[in-house]
């Protein structure tokens, strides 16, 4: 269409070349020169169609208007061509838009029906997005920045305003005369230029009230269990040295004690006293597991406290002919934390990896430093020994829970409290006979 518009041009511009010179065709020179001024205007104004095409085509991706579509009809092939490839263009467009308003519904769908309650907020405080576990949780209907969670409750909101990335953290809070511990978690994102922070909370109570039950009952037992193992042979032995020496008829000393009933007295003061004193001690152990100090924390080399547990238990590993290698991966690798406690819990970690390996024909323990998901730290004290049984699992951080002959049954309890006053937790895996490894995540 274009060629032919201009060729059409060129002959009247040679006809009126050929004519203007002649008297005669003055009033055809006029014509002629109109109607190629319209032909000039009319070819600039069909080029100039396709410009303007293109500018609603960019306007309407530029503002998602794809409501709009082209079609024009007696200007040409091309035309049809371009009209054609712009609505496919704007087809794929609508296609893309649904598809994602779809994507968009379904994940605010999930996100509305989750039983956790979600909040998301800029760095500015001011909040995007709550759910309604998040409303129905503390009853509240919108709210436009996050300090407002001050009128629920002022720590809930420092907490939430100051939180990091990936960190895990449990708050009690009072709302409408209602306790709630929450465990609340955190991550960071970045969408269309702005920083925000996604918080999930889940109300434990329940779930915490009934393992703290499990575990007072636990404990319970094992308390009843050594306090009677005490108290019924004392009441026993009481009793008799009782008879011996007091008559039933007064509260006067027997006169007719002989030397055998001494010796009988003697022997049963002796086991009362060396029970009383094992319940001493039992009652003792317990206290110091109640008064772990606080940490003081530092940074400082994982490979120094390897060393200096190495330097500890070297002696024994050697008269023991076992294999046992440090490894930090990688080697500068530092941790923050207290290297005194630490210490300790690597110590019992590893006398007990020692005493589970001694009947092991080619006995070996490893102790590994290294770094895991979101370069969270973790060490891992491994043995090939004979393993933990699958129904002691759930058993062995209990107080006073011990499957050896000799023990107390407090070095893994107090481990786990040492690593939670950490921020952290200690996890084991057994298969017996093949490896048994204790992990420290911090």
């Amino acid at each position: 269409m274009v060629v032919g518009r201009v060729l059409l041009i060129m002959i009247s511009v040679v006809a009126l070349l050929t004519i203007i010179r002649r008297p005669e065709f003055v009033i055809s020179s006029v014509i002629l020169s109109l109607l190629i001024v319209f032909q000039i205007v009319s070819l600039v104004k069909y080029v100039e169609r396709t410009n303007r095409k293109l500018s609603v085509f960019f306007d309407a991706i530029r503002y998602s208007d794809f409501s709009s579509s082209f079609s024009d009809k007696g200007l040409g092939k091309s035309f049809d061509e371009l009209n054609q490839a712009f609505n496919e263009v704007i087809t794929e467009f609508q296609k893309t838009r649904a598809a994602k308003e779809e994507h968009f519904n379904y994940l605010q769908t999930v996100v509305q029906h989750v039983s956790n309650a979600i909040i998301v907020y800029k760095k500015n405080g001011e909040v995007s997005l709550l759910n309604n576990a998040f409303k129905r949780m503390f009853r509240v209907s919108n709210l436009r920045f996050i300090d407002e969670l001050e009128k629920i409750d002022k720590n809930l909101s420092e907490l939430l305003q100051n939180i990091k990335a990936g960190e895990n953290e449990l708050l009690k809070v009072f709302s409408d005369n209602e306790l709630m511990q929450l465990s609340i978690r955190a991550t960071e994102f970045r969408m269309q230029g702005d920083d925000y922070v996604l918080i999930s909370l889940q109300n434990i109570h329940s779930e915490l009230e009934a393992k703290e039950m499990d575990s007072w009952q636990k404990l319970i037992r094992v308390l009843t269990h050594e306090i009677m193992n005490s108290i019924t042979p004392i009441v026993s032995l009481s009793s008799t040295v009782k008879g011996l020496l007091i008559d039933d008829n007064s509260v006067k000393l027997k006169q007719d004690i002989d030397s055998d009933d001494i010796e009988s007295a003697q022997s049963a003061l002796n086991t009362i006293e060396r029970r009383s004193q094992g319940l001493l001690n039992f009652v003792q152990v317990y206290r110091n597991l109640t008064r772990i100090p606080k940490p003081s924390f530092r940074h400082f080399q994982v490979s120094e406290l390897f060393t200096n547990v190495e330097q500890l238990l070297q002696p024994k590993i050697v008269d023991r002919n076992i294999q046992c290698a440090y490894r930090v991966v990688p080697p500068g690798l530092k941790l923050t934390a207290d290297p005194d406690l630490i210490e300790q819990v690597l110590i019992n970690l590893v006398i007990n990896s020692i005493h589970a390996v001694q009947d092991a024909k080619n006995p070996r323990i490893q102790i590994l430093a290294t770094t895991e998901g979101l370069n969270r730290l973790c060490i891992s004290v491994s043995d090939n020994g004979h393993g933990i049984k699958p129904d002691n699992l759930e058993q062995i951080f209990v107080p006073f829970f011990t499957s050896k002959k000799e023990g107390s049954g407090i070095g893994l309890s107090l481990a786990r409290e040492i690593m939670r006053l950490h921020k952290g937790n200690i996890t084991v895996k057994s298969k017996p006979g093949v490896e048994t490894k204790f992990t420290l995540h911090f």
